[in-house]
């Protein structure tokens, strides 16, 4: 455990499977208490804040769906008033694919809502503690599919991409505070949401030849909060196997 972030706070988001389990679990490994946010996997995430609780950290969990201002705001205020988190892991998302030309509406609002008025509305409410602290963490975790694009996911790759500039704007808005803003952007990692891929037509287009793991992913985001990240913000980077260069 590193014992200079014993007793900060991480809030992660979309965190009780995946890539956000694995980054609250590393997260707690690394000495920080967890704010753990979820919508409704109440059995998904009781075995995350175990894990967490099993490395001697505390987790708190906050069911609500990221994208209800009202929700965001009724959760999280009345921990705000007593405490800022030091990171912030905007990881909720969601894919709902299908070919543009038969897209619906719900399908292109509810990707894009969850991603980025996701990001907006619990970065907005953070952000004004950590201005004041004149410390913190934020990371999205994006994705290749914001980068490069990809066929039957216009919706998510534009929430994606979005994110990716969102990114950047408050990387350069916040600096002078001693806030860096980063983004993750995982490839194709063995979760749930990739589980009906089809990963035999998939795999040899990743150099690397295979599916990464949430790990893999958690682990550079333990970076990007540590230390030893004091000079990077504003930056994407990817953990996709060189799918994507």
């Amino acid at each position: 455990m590193d014992s200079m972030n014993k007793g900060k706070i991480a809030l992660i988001t979309g965190a009780s499977k995946g890539i956000g389990a694995a980054i609250a679990v590393t997260l707690a490994r690394d000495g920080f208490d967890i704010w753990l946010n979820y919508r409704s996997d109440h059995e998904g995430a009781s075995v995350v804040a175990r894990e967490v609780e099993e490395m001697g950290r505390k987790c708190i969990l906050l069911p609500f769906d990221v994208s209800d201002g009202e929700a965001v705001r009724s959760s999280l205020m009345p921990l705000l008033e007593e405490e800022t988190p030091y990171a912030l892991v905007n990881n909720a998302g969601y894919r709902k694919d299908t070919i543009m030309a038969m897209m619906n509406e719900e399908e292109w609002k509810g990707v894009l809502s969850v991603t980025l008025d996701g990001f907006f509305l619990i970065s907005k409410l953070l952000l004004m503690n950590m201005l004041r602290k004149r410390e913190g963490r934020i990371i999205n975790i994006v994705s290749t599919s914001g980068q490069s694009g990809l066929a039957g996911q216009v919706n998510y790759s534009a929430a994606k991409a979005g994110l990716i500039g969102a990114t950047k704007a408050l990387a350069a808005e916040i600096a002078k505070r001693n806030i860096l803003v980063n983004a993750v952007s995982p490839g194709f990692i063995d979760t749930e949401m990739t589980k009906d891929l089809p990963k035999e037509m998939i795999t040899p287009s990743i150099p690397l030849g295979r599916f990464g793991k949430a790990m893999e992913v958690a682990e550079v985001v333990s970076f990007l909060v540590s230390d030893k990240a004091s000079y990077i913000t504003g930056q994407v980077i990817a953990v996709n196997g060189g799918v994507y260069m």
